[in-house]
């Protein structure tokens, strides 16, 4: 037939035909197994290099450079590929177990080939992938667009806190950073050097966000310069409420890596409410502020904020040179020095230093720098640009406190020289008599008021604490008390109505012009010899003039002064006595005549019905007060450490009379005296200092009532006693645990007790803090095994809050206590002269606040016995030999 065509193939064409069939599809089942084994090793393998790659990448990200477009079209095919292979794997179970004939056959034929020729084919993209070579992943990063902030022409002394500022924003675990201080210290320049440091440094961010935040807090100005930022404004987010813009902020910026600067911020800024995802380790983005409340750092969950601090003095004369300029300051040789100490003046605080300097560029003679210094020191609000450019910033502080007390409580610090340091409880005391601070009702609870309101003035940038001694105190920064003192003058409309001439070299009273409107007066630290003459002080309240130099107050000094409620006359060493006039102060209730070389209380004094707190400490020449406390009948507060006179019994049952007393700090220095003090119910309850110093009387011991729980210092001196107990009216405290009698107690001082053996009582001592014994001959124990475990004492433990140990002087004491103790809080241990020492309380977990050891004698550390080779190697190290 024409059209038929034949076709034969041989039967080896055919056979060849079929096996590159079954070796290529047929292997898809066949060598399933171990095709899926492969891939498996394949996939980590691939994982692996996408790890380090991506470390790689991040940490070249925050050197400012940016990951190249097809790496990260890489890191995208392995996470599809990761997710592919993810997915066969999980079906590796049941597909293999479809297989049969060795692997040569499934039961499903169909459903493993497709399967098993995707596990092929994608075994083949992930040995791709996994073959890709990066010569580079990162390239220098495009600038980001920053809009920078203008700065002042000039910088001096923020260079170490920049790089501070700096180092802190970009550490991986920061995501929110606080920087509080004074107003005009230099926050906001600070936080616009980090803000332009980002202006050619990418640093893996995708938007730098600015909001200044300021006084009055809105939230939808937050998110309008936000939007406004990232490019979200119009008309529909003009239309749209306060909550969906956040919810459009929110919903961009969580895709996005940023850096949100807020400055001037005054109470928290909610960042939910706003819109602004919150910082996290994981998402890297970071929120920075600026705020003049450490109270504020708090709330937005800062907890180590840095202080932006005023600027040391050599900084601070450098940015007054540079802003007074060259030629200026080399128009007189004599105008340099002159301009230090204009400068210092400024107490380092740059908004003072500008504005000082500016006034002061154009003076080119001497006498106008001399009359510059004499205007800062005398009334600095009178310097040109003071009112007008420095107080009014600064008064935002104050004015942002709400509470009327607080703001009271801060002018009457102005009233204290500058560089001041202010004890606290002194500050109180004179807050509660002025009625500031309401002491009727407790003079406790009071104190505890005032340690508040100094701590939120504190917070506040508006006083400043200061260590001073082992304590702490509060001091104002020169430039807040020129503030408050040009508030307390009505903004300087009243100048009389506050008269503060502290340190000023007075001679003389100062001349007032009207005496009718002085509500307070301040003489601290002058030459005042004679108090004359009878000034007509209608509203005087406080009168200071500790460390005047006086010797003489007139008989009519006092007799117009109906209001006045403080007067200290403290540190004036040359008053021997205090004229009759003063029973003319109807009114006064704290009378301060401690550090002076008075000798006798006039009778005048018993018609101070008013008086609350009498202070006659170190009044060493003062022969006697019987008879004169008697009649003060509202006494709350009365202080007789070191007085002159002997406090026999006659003394004491006189203070016992005073039904008001509170708080008692006393000296006794006779045996029938302390016996009758001890008995004293109403006196020991209410002593806050004691000291004992029997000298040359023998006794076998005291015995301390548990109901002294006011207690704070106590010190035993030249006593011959042979113990210190603890009398209850029950059962003794050492057979309770938890009878601690003395929980005010944080200071004793035991010195040259010959016949003391040990001081068991100080187990009832919870938040004793200071301890210091020397000179006790026959002292062995602190705390004595025997005494100290009667009953059921066992479960107590010593000395948990002791910080300070001193022991000196003690040549039989053996131990301090018989086992290790935790002694958290300890930082340091002085043994001096204590041969037979030879083990300390301490084990390898003892001491975790850096607790120091050091000793006089070279010899006496080699004999230690330590706890175990831990202990030895741990302390051995901080021994310091002295």
């Amino acid at each position: 037939m024409g059209n038929c065509v034949s076709l034969s193939l041989s039967s080896d064409q055919s056979m060849n035909k079929v096996c590159q069939w079954l070796d290529v599809k047929g292997g898809y089942v066949h060598n399933l197994e171990k095709n899926l084994a492969t891939l498996e090793t394949a996939m980590e393998e691939l994982k692996a290099k996408r790890d380090d790659l991506s470390r790689k990448v991040t940490r070249e990200e925050d050197r400012g450079r940016q990951r190249l477009s097809e790496f990260k079209v890489w890191l995208t095919r392995v996470e599809t590929f990761e997710n592919r292979v993810n997915e066969l794997l999980s079906a590796r179970g049941i597909q293999l177990q479809r297989l049969c004939l060795c692997g040569f056959c499934s039961n499903s034929l169909i459903s493993s080939y497709c399967y098993g020729k995707s596990v092929f084919l994608t075994l083949k993209e992930v040995e791709k992938l996994k073959s890709r070579v990066f010569q580079v992943v990162v390239e220098e990063a495009q600038t980001l667009e920053v809009e920078e902030r203008q700065l002042q022409p000039i910088i001096v002394g923020q260079k170490e806190m920049l790089e501070k500022a700096w180092n802190n924003l970009m550490e991986d675990g920061v995501g929110i950073m606080g920087m509080h201080g004074m107003g005009g210290v230099g926050k906001t320049t600070l936080l616009a050097q980090l803000n332009n440091k980002f202006s050619g440094l990418r640093c893996g961010f995708d938007y730098v966000i600015w909001v200044v935040v300021s006084k009055e807090l809105q939230v939808e100005k937050i998110q309008d310069e936000i939007a406004r930022k990232v490019n979200r404004v119009g008309e529909e987010w003009n239309q749209k409420s306060k909550s969906q813009k956040a919810d459009v902020i929110y919903n961009f910026l969580r895709k996005k890596r940023f850096i949100l600067f807020l400055d001037d911020i005054w109470e928290k800024v909610d960042l939910v409410e706003t819109g602004i995802p919150f910082p996290t380790t994981q998402n890297r983005c970071k929120v920075v502020f600026t705020t003049r409340s450490l109270a504020v750092c708090a709330y937005m969950g800062v907890e180590n904020p840095m202080e932006v601090k005023c600027l040391a003095e050599n900084d601070a004369f450098d940015l007054f040179q540079r802003k007074v300029g060259k030629i200026t300051l080399g128009i007189d040789p004599e105008i340099p020095e002159l301009a230090r100490k204009v400068a210092k003046k400024c107490c380092g605080l740059p908004l003072a230093i500008n504005v000082v300097a500016e006034t002061m560029s154009c003076k080119r003679t001497v006498q106008e720098w001399r009359c510059a210094i004499d205007v800062l020191t005398s009334y600095a609000i009178e310097f040109s640009g003071m009112t007008d450019k420095v107080l009014p910033f600064l008064k935002y502080s104050y004015d942002n406190v709400e509470e009327e007390q607080l703001k009271l409580c801060l002018l009457y610090c102005a009233l204290f020289p500058e560089d001041d340091s202010i004890p606290k409880e002194k500050l109180i005391s004179l807050w509660i008599c002025e009625g500031i601070i309401d002491g009727d009702e407790s003079i406790e609870r009071a104190e505890n008021k005032g340690y508040e309101i100094i701590g939120s003035l504190v917070r506040a940038s508006l006083l400043m604490e200061v260590k001073w001694y082992g304590t702490t105190n509060v001091c104002m920064h020169d430039v807040v008390r020129e503030m408050a003192l040009w508030i307390a003058t009505d903004m300087g409309t009243q100048k009389e109505a506050y008269i503060v001439s502290a340190c000023a070299g007075l001679t003389e009273m100062p001349k007032v012009e009207n005496w009718n409107v002085v509500r307070r007066m301040s003489l601290i630290k002058n030459k005042i010899h004679n108090l004359d003459g009878s000034p007509e002080c209608l509203e005087l309240t406080t009168l200071l003039l500790q460390e005047a130099n006086l010797t003489n107050i007139s008989s009519e000094f006092f007799k117009s002064m109906p209001r006045l409620v403080v007067l200290d006359l403290s540190y004036n060493g040359s008053v021997f006595g205090l004229p009759d006039g003063i029973s003319q102060l109807v009114s006064l209730q704290l009378l301060n005549l401690s550090y002076t070389s008075i000798r006798h209380l006039p009778l005048g004094v018993k018609k101070l019905k008013k008086l609350t707190h009498l202070d006659l400490e170190e009044t060493t020449k003062l022969s006697s007060i019987t008879g004169i406390l008697s009649s003060l009948h509202k006494l709350k507060i009365l202080n007789l450490s070191r007085a002159g006179f002997s406090l026999d019994c006659d003394v004491l049952e006189e203070l016992e009379t005073l039904e008001h007393l509170e708080i008692l700090t006393i000296d006794i220095d006779h045996l029938p005296g302390l016996e009758k003090f001890l008995s004293s119910h109403r006196l020991t309850c209410c002593t806050r200092d004691l000291t004992i110093r029997c000298t040359h009387v023998e006794s076998s011991g005291i015995s301390l009532p548990v109901t002294m729980n006011k207690l704070r210092e106590m010190n035993i001196i030249w006593c011959s006693i042979s113990e210190i107990k603890i009398k209850s009216n029950t059962v003794s405290p050492l057979h309770n645990p938890r009878n601690t009698c003395f929980l005010s107690l944080s200071k004793v001082i035991i010195m040259d007790c010959k016949r003391l053996k040990e001081l068991t009582f100080l187990m009832f001592a919870p938040n004793l803090r200071t301890l210091s014994v020397g000179s006790a001959n026959q002292l062995e124990d602190i705390i004595n095994k025997e005494k100290s475990c009667q009953g059921e004492n066992s479960g107590m433990v010593p000395f948990r809050k002791l910080v300070s140990l001193t022991l000196c002087d003690l040549p039989m004491l053996k131990s301090i206590y018989w086992s290790p103790l935790p002694f958290p809080c300890l930082k340091r241990i002085d043994v001096i002269r204590c041969p037979n020492l030879n083990k300390l309380p301490l084990d390898s977990q003892s001491g975790t606040n850096g607790l120091v050891i050091r000793y006089t004698v070279k010899e006496w550390i080699e004999c230690v016995e330590w706890e175990d080779e831990a202990t030895k190697t741990r302390f051995l190290l901080s021994c310091l030999h002295v």
